[in-house]
């Protein structure tokens, strides 16, 4: 009985947070401007471009850790 109580908790946790991704991707760019943060790196030359958000990943890579180190401690 314990093993269905656990993976319930963890269904019902995935599903709120797919819920919040999924609102974070849909007006995260309207409100804040992730993807377009100084420190990103672009590079256009000719037909050829690159980007790689570098200071996008470090922000967001806090907010993850931030937020499942909340969720983690019992």
């Amino acid at each position: 009985m314990g093993d269905f109580n656990s993976l319930g908790k963890l269904m019902i946790f995935s599903g709120i947070l797919l819920l919040v991704v999924g609102i974070i991707i849909t007006f995260g760019g309207k409100i804040l401007p992730f993807g377009r943060l100084p420190g990103d790196i672009f590079i256009r030359k000719g037909n050829f471009s690159f980007y790689f958000p570098f200071v996008t990943s470090i922000i967001l890579s806090i907010i993850l850790t931030i937020i499942l180190n909340f969720f983690a401690k019992r």
